[in-house]
């Protein structure tokens, strides 16, 4: 795994909703940045080893990086290092854009986001105006104020953008998703947990890869009882006891391991599974990636098998 950090400097920031900072990210040497794909995000490392997840959410040219940061009171912190302290001229550094929110420009969408989660979907919609393929916005909001980039989007796509404030209208998921289901669209939504959970819950029968998922938080699993285990990485073979993380044991161990949220919604620790059976517990993996088992997040996945033989 590569530990290369792309330097950047905060080149403009502006509202754009409330309690929503923009900023667009260009390289500190004025060098092009990497090219990115719909649905991408970026690793910000903040003072103190800190790394947060924001999505690209800014035109894909190579000038220049935007991303769209909530501040949340309750967080660890990040967001409220970005709105206080990344201010025009700011240095910060950032990882290599990935994604597993993957955009199919082949085929009518339907995009459904809560909130700041509209943020992945921007170039989505980019890309589906640019195929020109069919495909409309269920938004939902706390309210308008609250909704980031609903005014542009809703100047820009006129009818393609349903907006649902809650100080208007609720929107009605079932409705939404049979409408959907009925004209053959892929469904990709991001927003709070609730919104993800309600979702998948009405789209529990529908085809594989029709519903995608991008998700901020963990999704809720059963208790599992803990076991040890082995691992065999860098040459070592190593116990990960009932009590640690894989991604605990490579670290004692001394391995260089690139993490981030380290409960499995980000996918920077993502790690290749040459051998054994994993018992995947992230939040990225589609359920057909988790049954071909050839990787696993290693900060909350653990084995079905008595050992793991991974490629680190």
């Amino acid at each position: 795994m590569t530990t290369d950090l792309i330097p950047l400097r905060v080149a403009a920031r502006r509202d754009v909703a409330a309690n929503v900072v923009e900023l667009r990210l260009i390289g500190a040497d004025g060098s092009a940045l990497p090219s990115w794909e719909p649905g991408a995000h970026i690793d910000l490392v903040l003072p103190g080893g800190v790394e947060r997840q924001y999505s690209l959410c800014g035109p894909r040219g190579s000038d220049a990086w935007a991303v769209a940061v909530l501040r949340e009171p309750a967080g660890r912190g990040g967001s409220a290092y970005v709105h206080d302290e990344l201010v025009v001229g700011a240095a910060v550094a950032a990882r290599m854009p990935r994604h597993h929110f993957t955009f199919d420009p082949e085929r009518p969408a339907l995009f459904v986001a809560g909130g700041i989660g509209i943020t992945p979907l921007l170039s989505m919609m980019a890309a589906a105006e640019a195929a020109d393929v069919d495909w409309s916005l269920a938004y939902a909001g706390r309210s308008r104020e609250a909704m980031a980039y609903l005014s542009r989007l809703e100047r820009e796509y006129g009818a393609r953008v349903a907006a649902y404030p809650a100080t208007e209208r609720r929107l009605d998921l079932p409705q939404v998703l049979a409408e959907a289901r009925g004209a053959n669209r892929v469904v990709y939504c991001c927003g709070p947990a609730r919104l993800i959970e309600d979702v998948e819950r009405l789209s529990a029968d529908a085809p594989a890869g029709s519903v995608r998922f991008e998700r901020f938080e963990p999704k809720a699993t059963e208790p599992h009882p803990e076991v040890a285990f082995e691992i065999e990485a860098g040459g070592q073979v190593l116990t990960v006891p009932p009590d640690r993380s894989i991604l605990e044991v490579c670290e004692d161990a001394g391995m260089l391991v690139l993490s981030s949220c380290r409960e499995g919604t980000c996918g920077t620790c993502e790690t290749p599974l040459l051998e054994g059976n994993a018992d995947h517990r992230d939040s990225v993996l589609t359920p057909a990636e988790q049954a071909e088992d050839r990787s696993l997040m290693i900060c909350v996945s653990r084995a079905l098998s008595p050992r793991l033989v991974l490629d680190l």
